[in-house]
Formats: structure tokens, C-alpha cells, sequence
């Protein structure tokens, strides 16, 4: 069996999730915040850092993509709108779809769109946008998919700030609901073509977004709006991440690299208010 196409366009049912402070405290942890970010990481005014929408609105597929290998799997790209700043402690029920089968020759990108609405009033609170990359389940003669253009000034970056992250960082990050033993079982990620296991590409995702919160958002979570990005090389836990960040305006530029200058997160926006 293959891909199933027939899903492209078919609403999964609804799922509702709720979270608590402790959720989004052990969230902004396994991202790397620490003792200078309190307001995420203790109960004392407590704030949730936006890249945490990304899992409070995700939702369980309605069923299998097909029959593949899943260590072939690897996230593509991510991105999210946030409609209003999350609390601490919430819920959301969110609509899921998948919106595109691409083939991309070596592998096929898919496509997906959740929409997250107060569970009371039915007002969206997140939109949120991602692909994975399926090795080995390309080549069925579909579209390539539409192409984007990301442009940042040709300067040097307005902002550059540099986090390490933990050798035991995946630990700690796959406390939040990522268990995908890629990031936690050193034979199942030889499975997938690594010597050891990588660092979820959400949580790269998640210090990237606190480096450009605290660059360009003044640190205020109600300040940003949203992100997107592609993930375009694995990181390994314990390894350094620099966030070179470009503001003209309202637009908001950015690109995540490791300490030997290969980047990890390219094609980058952030939308701040």
C-alpha cells in the first residue's frame, strides 16, 4: 500500500485537548528556557511561550497515511498563527486536514492545516501549518508542489543570539508528547540513517522561537503572532544554535544554524505585533 491520496481534503474528527500550567511550564524546560526566563518556567506570573502552540493544537490523524517505514519520516516544515496569547492552563478543540500529496522524486511531501477553537465559544485561537517528508514515496507522477520565495535583506542580521542545548535535551523535550523513539532509541535511529538519536525538530523549532521572542518581541508572548519555517538538517543533542534574525518593518526574517555554520531551520518568518 502506498500513500493515500484519498485523503488530501477530508476533515479528521475533532479533538479536544486540554493542558495545564505544569504542561507549559515542562514545555518551556525542554525548549531550554531556565532560571533568567521565570515567567515561562514557574507558577509566579506565569506566561506560556507561543512556539508551545504548535502542540496544543495538534491532533491525531483520522487514519494511517499508508504503509510506510516510519523512521522515513522526518518533519519538513512548520508553521503557526496565534490569535490570541495562550493561557497557562487551557484547552482547545482542534480540525485537522490533510491539504497536499507532492511528490518531490527521492520522497513526498505531505501536507497539513489545523484549526484550534475555544471549546466554549468556538473562536479560533490557532491556525497551524506543517509538512513531513516521506523517503522512498516519491515518484508517483504527482505535482511538485507550489514554490516559495523568502528574500531577507541583504545585510547582516539586526539580531543574532546563540543557545546551547542539553545532551540530554530530547529526554527532556519528548516529556511533552513526542515519543517518536528517533529521539530517544540509538537503534531505531540508525534505522533511520543516524549514528545516535536527534534532536526533535520542534524543539530546535521552540529556542528558535524564544530567541526571536526575546529579540524582536520584547520578550512579551502577546507581542507575537506567529512563525514558520523549514527544517532542513537534523541537530544532535547537546549541540549549539545560532538564530540570525532580519527586521524590515513588520516583516520578520530568520535562520537557525549549529556552531559549524549548517543551518537547521531555514526560510524563516515571524510576524510580531
Amino acid at each position: 500500500m502506498a500513500l493515500d491520496h484519498s485523503l488530501v481534503g477530508e476533515d479528521g474528527p475533532p479533538h479536544e485537548r486540554t493542558w495545564t500550567a505544569k504542561d507549559t511550564m515542562l514545555y518551556a524546560l525542554g525548549v531550554g528556557a531556565g532560571t533568567s526566563e521565570l515567567e515561562f518556567t514557574t507558577e509566579k506570573g506565569q506566561r506560556v511561550l507561543p512556539t508551545f502552540a504548535v502542540l496544543a493544537a495538534q491532533a491525531p490523524g483520522r487514519r494511517r497515511l499508508g504503509d510506510f517505514d516510519p523512521a522515513l519520516l522526518v518533519h519538513a516544515e512548520q508553521g503557526f498563527e496565534l490569535h490570541r496569547e495562550l493561557p497557562p492552563a487551557g484547552g482547545v478543540r482542534t480540525s485537522s486536514r490533510v491539504t497536499g500529496i507532492y511528490d518531490k522524486g527521492s520522497g513526498a511531501l505531505v501536507t497539513s492545516e489545523a484549526r484550534a477553537v475555544d471549546p466554549s465559544t468556538g473562536e479560533l485561537v490557532i491556525t497551524s501549518h506543517s509538512s513531513v517528508f516521506i523517503r522512498g514515496e516519491g515518484g508517483f507522477g504527482g505535482e511538485r508542489g507550489p514554490r516559495d520565495t523568502w528574500a531577507p535583506p541583504d545585510r547582516a542580521p539586526d539580531h543574532k543570539a546563540s543557545y546551547p542545548t542539553l545532551p540530554e535535551q530530547a529526554l527532556l523535550y519528548r516529556l511533552s508528547g513526542d515519543y517518536n523513539p528517533l529521539h530517544s532509541d540509538p537503534s531505531f535511529a540508525a534505522r533511520a540513517g543516524f549514528d545516535r538519536p536527534i534532536l526533535h525538530g520542534l524543539c530546535t523549532y521552540g529556542v528558535t522561537g524564544r530567541a526571536l521572542l526575546h529579540a524582536v518581541a520584547g520578550s512579551d508572548p502577546g507581542r507575537f503572532k506567529g512563525m514558520s519555517g523549514r527544517f532542513s538538517s537534523p541537530v544532535f543533542p547537546g549541540e549549539s544554535l545560532t538564530v540570525s534574525i532580519w527586521v524590515d518593518g513588520a516583516e520578520v526574517w530568520f535562520r537557525t544554524s549549529k556552531d559549524d555554520g549548517t543551518v537547521v531551520i531555514d526560510r524563516g518568518r515571524a510576524t510580531i505585533a
